[in-house]
């Protein structure tokens, strides 16, 4: 991922909703996956997104303060 700093508005906008979109695909494949290691790589998929969504939601909040 590129520096967050350095993205206008709308395009972390786009970007939050692409990793939401994810997040949201990546839930309901859990739902259909069997198997310790598909559930654990599905999981570690999942919170990576997720920590990635919090950059971005972040960058997004100090862009529109400034």
């Amino acid at each position: 991922m590129s520096d967050e700093s350095s993205l206008s508005l709308p395009e972390l906008n786009d970007r939050i909703a692409i990793l939401q979109d994810n997040i949201r695909q990546l839930i309901e494949q859990a739902a259909g996956l069997s198997g310790g290691q598909n559930e654990e790589r599905n999981a570690d998929r999942i919170g990576e997104q997720s920590e990635e969504l919090e950059k971005l939601l972040k960058a997004r909040d100090a862009l529109r303060k400034s």
